[in-house]
């Protein structure tokens, strides 16, 4: 039998999965952060709304990689153990950085460029498809019963800290170089330091403790990580994964990705004033994850969701058109806080929610593989979708798909049950 877990041995858990996590996401919004740079090294042609696109349409193909990584990180942590994926995933996620960080421009290469940025965000998206069925289902599995809400938000903690980091690093790149220099090459200051990041991601992650669910699990391999037990058994489960990731990741990239060009593009605030807004946006939403965790274990996961979609159906109208209708610097501060902290009463719970849906034997995969497609197919294209009405003239009509997305989220919470109460995580 494993060691009985204490709340040392479980922060210490918290921290190793964690601090991966961060890695992988710096890695990841490092391209969105850096995009308003970088679109015209690879993309020379169009103006800035075209360059933004096509860098769009790149960021999405690296979502659409996901489904696929979660498939296969989805089984590799079912059958060979939690810590075997996450190292797996994040040295992934580290060649795809340093890809990127050393690759010449479309005026040096020419269509080699944007050719093997693809090639990179597939590969990040392949790593990032794992990474988070497996976080979230590592850090759920180690919490224990009475704090599972408030120990598992961390994952989201530092999905939006790799954000933030990125941004953080991207604010000082701003401040420390010339407008020259950053278009020339310190873009790649992010990605390279992604890289080197990853590589002690890695020594963390090989001194990780296993789940202890995992190790007492008494499933046979050939039944771990099967899509067929998976779809077979627990279809309503897979469903509502998708149905609450559809809407919830929608949501999510628009105030913590797209949010940064809609400021410049839409709403006519400066690249600098873009980026401090969209920094400081991010650590109210990543402060209030602990708390809207520790509250879920009160009163349960399902009140938080609906107060998160329910939210979301009724501001995002005004909370979009608000923030293109003003030049203030603390309104559109303002009105992006608030849709971040009713996004937050879901997000903080998004990865124990999925993970309490499934048994040990098939949780990765069920956590990562739905999540995953609603990703790529909603999430991923959020920015690609926004833009492209946009570019027809006809930008609110994106403000009713949020809307639309956010309602289908409410109308699935209605019809589940409060996983805290019905959980199928029973190791404590």
């Amino acid at each position: 039998m494993p060691p009985e877990m204490t709340d040392g041995s479980r922060l210490r858990a918290v921290i190793a999965g964690s601090a991966g996590n961060l890695v992988e996401w710096f890695d990841w919004y490092t391209y969105s952060a850096a995009a308003l740079y970088f679109a015209p090294i690879f993309f020379p042609k169009g103006d800035q709304t075209a360059q933004l696109l096509q860098t769009a349409a790149v960021f999405a193909v690296g979502f659409f990689a996901r489904p696929i990584g979660a498939w296969l990180m989805g089984l590799y942590a079912d059958r060979a153990g939690r810590k075997a994926a996450l190292t797996a995933s994040v040295t992934m996620m580290c060649v795809g950085s340093l890809v990127i960080a050393v690759t010449p421009g479309a005026a040096t290469i020419g269509v080699a460029a944007p050719l093997i940025l693809v090639l990179a965000r597939i590969v990040q998206g392949l790593s990032l498809g794992g990474e988070y069925g497996v976080s979230a289902t590592y850090l759920s599995e180690m919490a224990g019963r009475r704090h599972r809400g408030f120990w598992s938000s961390f994952s989201y903690v530092t999905l939006i800290g790799g954000q933030l980091c990125a941004l953080a690093v991207l604010i000082v790149l701003q401040h420390a170089l010339t407008a020259g220099q950053m278009k020339a090459w310190g873009w790649r200051i992010p990605f390279a330091s992604g890289a080197m990041l990853a590589v002690v991601a890695f020594w963390l992650r090989r001194r990780m403790q296993e789940s202890q669910s995992f190790v007492t699990a008494d499933a046979s391999r050939s039944q771990r990580g099967s899509i067929r037990q998976l779809l077979g058994r627990y279809p309503r489960e897979v469903a509502i994964v998708l149905g609450l990731s559809a809407g919830g990741s929608l949501l999510f990239y628009v105030y913590t990705t797209y949010m940064q060009k809609f400021l410049v593009n839409t709403a006519g605030f400066s690249k600098d004033e873009a980026t401090e807004i969209s920094a400081l946006s991010l650590f109210v939403f990543m402060a209030a994850h602990p708390l809207c965790g520790w509250v879920s274990d009160k009163v349960g996961r399902r009140p938080m969701m609906l107060v998160a979609f329910g939210g979301a159906t009724l501001i995002t109208w005004p909370v979009m058109t608000g923030v293109a209708g003003t030049r203030s610097f603390t309104v559109a501060l303002c009105l992006i806080c608030g849709a971040l902290l009713i996004q937050s009463c879901y997000t903080s719970i998004s990865a124990v929610v999925k993970a309490e849906l499934f048994p040990t034997a098939l949780r990765t995969l069920g956590v990562a593989l739905p999540f995953a497609l609603a990703n790529a197919i909603f999430g991923g294209t959020a920015e690609y979708v926004a833009l492209w009405f946009k570019s027809i003239g006809a930008e609110r009509g994106f403000y009713v798909y949020a809307m639309v997305l956010a309602a289908l989220g409410f109308v699935v919470v209605l019809s589940m049950r409060d996983t805290s109460r019905f959980s199928r995580i029973t190791e404590d």
